[in-house]
């Protein structure tokens, strides 16, 4: 038998944590489970997952409004029974974590509060190749305060299949410390995956009282965070990657106890993030709540909540600690089946610093990395295409085995041949 084949069995039968792949649903193509490595795109669904949603569409059939205040899960403080896994997984204090809203609105709410231009201090630095979404919301935030987005980002970064080092950005915050109003970044790159060295971002940053804010869309559930350690100001997350939440589904946000607790500090605001103790008074002066709940602007929709609240409950169970051990292991060896089986035409553009995701870039002597992506397709591997020319994948050690890395590697080896 193939050793990297005998070595997926021997590790799949030392796994602590393999139960946990019956725990979620895996799609199947032509009667079989897929080799499921988009999970950095759309998370598997838990089992669990039409349990919780049925217990509150029961609540909302037998109670009506009254579900708000009654039932096991009230709807009310329903967002409350998901801060503490959350915050935990974000390495967060539990005041400082409210799930709401879309990530990109939650980045909006954010910059609103934190990105205070000047006329001498207006510029946001960002990377170069960052995913289009933030970019877009950065430069609409840099208009709407009247500047030129032109001049008002600072780029990091080259070439888009190139880490980005942290020498670079703190040469940049160095740079331009008296021109930033905003420091905006990934904790993951989403196209080659590299993590970046946060608290040594922020530490640049806050030597010149730069805010510093981050989207942890690849990050949340994926690496190790210590957002409340490592000083960060704020970060927002979506939560349907891999947290497993449903697609669309509710986002998050950090907001470090120092601003949470500061009921004077500028934002947008909606009476959901009242005081709870006198919101149904129904004045209208706005007494944010001294937590990052302060920042909510409506009630939560509830249903996507209770999709989020079963997917943590597997993380509870699961523990970041545990998990991330696993894909760390998982992830080399996936490195190793592609280095040893399909090495002379593929080239990882991943670091070192990373999580479960692989960019791979493939040079085959007569496909296109596309065709060869389409074929993988065909073949009952989901993996994920992105321009101009990655083939992203994530074995996420929450679903996946050892198995599906070694199959991987042998269907693109065969997938690469005319």
């Amino acid at each position: 038998m193939n050793a990297l084949k005998e070595k997926s069995r021997e590790l799949d039968a030392a796994d602590q944590l393999k139960r946990f792949r019956d725990e979620f649903h895996i799609p199947l193509q032509d009667g079989k489970p897929q080799i499921y490595l988009v999970g950095n795109s759309l998370g598997l669904q838990p089992k669990r997952t039409r349990d919780f949603v049925m217990q509150e569409l029961d609540s909302w059939q037998n109670l009506g409004v009254r579900g708000h205040f009654s039932g096991d899960f009230p709807w009310m403080p329903y967002h409350e029974f998901l801060t503490e896994t959350m915050a935990d997984i974000v390495g967060a204090r539990n005041d400082e974590v409210v799930m709401m809203n879309s990530l990109t609105t939650n980045l909006h709410l954010m910059m609103a509060t934190f990105y205070r231009p000047t006329k001498e201090r207006f510029k946001i630095l960002i990377e170069a190749h960052s995913f289009p979404s933030d970019s877009q919301a950065a430069e609409s935030q840099i208009s709407f305060h009247g500047f030129d987005p032109a001049s008002g980002l600072v780029t990091v970064g080259g070439d888009a299949n190139s880490p980005i080092s942290t020498a670079s950005i703190v040469d940049a915050i160095e740079q331009h410390k008296s021109e930033l109003a905003l420091v905006l970044l990934p904790g993951v790159q989403y196209y080659t995956g590299q993590v970046f060295d946060i608290s040594t971002i922020v530490a640049a940053a806050h030597k010149y009282e730069i805010p510093v804010g981050f989207d942890l869309a690849h990050a949340v559930g994926n690496v190790e965070l210590q957002l409340h350690d490592w000083d960060v100001d704020f970060a927002v997350w979506c939560s349907y990657k891999y947290l497993n939440s449903g697609p669309g589904s509710v986002g998050g946000c950090f907001i470090h106890q120092r601003h949470a607790n500061d009921t004077q500090k500028v934002r947008l605001a909606g009476w959901w993030g009242h005081d709870k103790t006198t919101r149904f008074e129904m004045k209208n002066e706005f007494q944010p709540i001294p937590t990052a709940e302060g920042w909510q602007l409506s009630n939560p929709p509830i249903l996507s909540m209770a999709a989020i609240r079963a997917s943590l409950d597997v993380f509870r169970e699961c523990g970041m600690a545990r998990l991330l051990e696993k894909s760390k292991l998982m992830t080399q060896f996936l490195e190793d089946c592609l280095l040893e089986m399909v090495g002379n035409i593929v080239e990882i553009i991943t670091p070192e610093q990373r999580g479960c995701q692989l960019s791979l870039t493939l040079n085959p002597e007569s496909l296109t990395g596309k065709e060869v992506h389409a074929r993988l397709e065909s073949s009952r591997v989901e993996a994920d295409w992105r321009e101009p020319n990655a083939i992203r994948i994530a074995p996420v050690p929450l679903y996946n085995s050892f198995d599906d890395c070694y199959q991987f590697a042998e269907i693109l080896q065969q997938c690469s041949t005319d």
